[in-house]
């Protein structure tokens, strides 16, 4: 009878035995028979714990030229590691960097490494020898896996939980949103004249002093800690133009939030990661001294770009990290003549690719997720003399309202290894309520690309064929779509125009319009010109289209007119991928001189012409011309700065606008 019980059915049909468990060698059983597979040889709890966390170690080998790196022992690279990490963590005044220790404290032997001197020539700071805080061992827990930072989240940090779906949902603390205000750049004779300043600009400047004493307070926390989280990893997909970058944090949620947004290295390409391009210390758990100059409030994020570095104060909200990055490569990769771009990126099956730009609430993620396309990437982009390239390795997707019905990619990315930030769940079931706002209406889910079934593996493809730009136009008076010039997609890329709704809170009764230049003006540290005529220059050698979508109203404005159905939008994206948009005939409007054509399949004739959608034409045309005013008013922001061998701006953009 327990013989039986004891099998197992093998798929054909027939049983056959189990593999007898391996038993626990006690005191007691030494000595007495046992015939079972071979024994544990464990003596105490903790012992068999560790048997049980397989150990493992990059052992692919290397090639080209990590080659010379090929001979160096376990022991000696991780030395090395540990020695490049103690530096990243070395303070100004002290001129070193902490005693630091592979592995969590409290158990197993971990390998040390001394101080590390790391000096910057052009800083002049007195060093200290000796000090208290030399004698402490920091302990760095390096590249962890997810579920080894599953484990650090779950029992150290509170208000960490696992879902039903398996999905780590955590807290940010007090912040649950960015907090551009709080956002600084260092100043210096280089980023003075090469970085966007003044009007309209997101870039708050500082000193590079002020950045020091920052840095060393976030350093200093980071170093008064038992454990640190380090990660290293890649930013953007084009290998020709990757860029290294380590994150060192406190918290098991940062750590694993980057290992999901950045792109994860190979294990030989760890081996010989070397020292990284760019360093974040995120002692966001830790505020600023309000009382430190150019300190508006107890957060700071300051970036410097000539130190590479980024320190984040007073705030754990992740995706400071994120758009910190962003921001990093929107100032390096136009020094390689790369565009950066802020867009979703898809590809046919044929090859052909299509970049999507649009603020929040425009359709950006909804149409650039296609289950017919290949999803490069959602949120951030590159575009080289070679191809489009993905910037990170992961997907940053807005949780308010989500369902499997409306997202079915989103839904179901939600898993083991999803960060989930500021959710409500039920404390029983552990199932997420993704109508709750009672944290913050900003719930966000972060997961590696490859949880996207459709995703393309390695995130880049060809050049662009079209360039759409998304608008939620609340006023009801454009286009449901309008095929650009390329002076006019300059100047509604540079405008990054989109309408709100009316909110209760403020007692606004009427759509409000917002722009963005370059449909992310937070992130941009050059003037948007500059990235325009990028675009211009890149679409017109490779013959890429510009087209305006309006995702927003028709037949009126918001409260009388109608949202556009979402299905008449996939048709219209469905025929700019297709091509058979191209062959329409066209009209040109009145005003903003847009060309939109007469007849598109399976889309309402009469919506294609705002003015015909409208019952009352006098309503209309006041309508239009008080946006048209909108767009005049905000592009004077932009239309003295100087740009190309003419030194201004181009008359022929200028000349895109609305006339009237």
């Amino acid at each position: 009878m327990f013989q039986k019980e004891e099998m197992a059915a093998n798929g054909t049909g027939v049983t056959s035995p189990r593999t007898p468990l391996k038993s626990i060698l006690t005191e007691k059983a030494k000595g007495i028979p046992n015939d079972s597979a071979g024994t544990v040889k464990a003596q105490t709890i903790e012992e068999l714990h560790s048997l049980q966390r397989k150990r493992s170690a990059p052992n692919t080998p290397l090639q080209g030229t990590a080659g010379a790196f090929a001979n160096l022992s376990e022991d000696e690279r991780q030395r090395q590691q540990l020695q490049s990490i103690s530096a990243s963590l070395a303070s100004l005044t002290r001129g070193t960097g902490p005693k630091v220790i592979r592995g969590d404290p409290g158990g197993g032997k971990y390998q040390a490494v001394s101080h590390v001197a790391h000096h910057h020539h052009h800083i002049e700071a007195p060093v200290i020898s000796v000090s208290d805080s030399s004698l402490k061992f920091t302990h760095v827990l390096y590249n962890l896996s997810p579920g080894e930072l599953y484990e650090q989240a779950l029992k150290y940090e509170k208000g960490s939980f696992l879902t039903s779906t398996g999905a780590l949902a955590t807290l940010s603390g007090a912040k649950t949103g960015r907090s551009p205000r709080d956002k600084r750049v260092v100043i210096d004779d280089t980023t003075q004249d090469e970085l966007w300043w003044g009007k309209g600009s997101p870039n708050i400047e500082m000193d590079e002093h002020t950045f020091m004493v920052n840095r060393e307070r976030a350093v200093d926390y980071l170093n008064s800690l038992d454990k640190v989280f380090v990660n290293d990893q890649f930013l953007n997909w084009d290998p020709k133009n990757r860029i290294k970058v380590r994150i060192v944090s406190c918290r098991a949620y940062h750590s694993l939030f980057m290992h999901n947004m950045c792109i994860r290295p190979t294990p030989e390409e760890l081996e010989n990661f070397g020292t990284p391009d760019f360093t974040i210390y995120n002692a966001g758990q830790f505020p600023c001294n309000r009382y430190t100059h150019y300190m508006t409030s107890s957060t700071s994020i300051d970036i410097n770009l000539n130190r590479k570095e980024m320190v984040i104060l007073g705030t754990q909200y992740a995706g400071e990290m994120k758009k910190g990055l962003f921001s990093l490569m929107h100032y390096l990769m136009p020094k390689r003549h790369i565009l950066s771009l802020h867009s979703g990126c898809n590809m046919g099956k044929d090859g052909d690719v299509a970049l999507f730009f649009g603020l929040s609430g425009t359709g950006k993620t909804t149409l650039s997720t296609d289950h017919n396309r290949f999803l490069i990437g959602d949120d951030e982009h590159c575009w080289s003399d070679d191809c489009v390239s993905n910037i990170e390795g992961g997907c940053y997707a807005k949780c308010i309202d989500l369902s499997k019905e409306k997202e079915p990619d989103i839904w179901n990315a939600i898993k083991f290894g999803t960060v989930l930030e500021n959710v409500v769940f039920d404390e029983h079931t552990r199932e997420v309520d993704y109508t709750d706002k009672s944290v913050t209406e900003n719930t966000r889910a972060a997961y590696p690309i490859e949880f996207i079934p459709n995703a393309k593996i390695p995130c880049f493809g060809p050049h662009p064929k079209n360039v759409i730009l998304l608008a939620c136009d609340a006023f009801g008076v454009l286009p449901p779509v309008s095929k650009l010039s390329l002076a006019q997609t300059m100047y509604h890329f540079i405008s990054g125009y989109t309408a709100l709704v009316a909110g209760t809170v403020d007692g606004i009764k009427e759509p409000t319009a917002t722009f963005s230049a370059c449909f992310g003006a937070a992130f941009l540290m050059l003037h948007p010109t500059t990235y325009a005529a990028m675009l211009a220059e890149k679409m017109q050698k490779h013959g890429a289209t510009g087209w305006l979508v309006n995702t927003g109203w028709c037949g009126g404005s918001y409260g009388s007119g109608n949202r556009i159905k979402l299905p008449y939008t996939r048709k219209i994206i469905n025929a700019i991928h297709s091509g058979s948009l191209l062959k329409a005939s066209y009209e040109k409007t009145e005003v903003f001189g847009l060309e939109i054509p007469n007849e598109i399949e399976g889309v309402p004739k009469e919506i294609l012409r705002p003015e015909n959608a409208w019952a009352d034409k006098e309503a209309y045309k006041n309508t239009l011309l008080k946006l048209a005013g909108l767009f005049k008013n905000n592009f004077e922001t932009f239309t003295e700065y100087k740009i190309g061998e003419d030194k201004k701006l181009t008359e022929e953009i200028l000349a895109a606008g609305p006339i009237f």
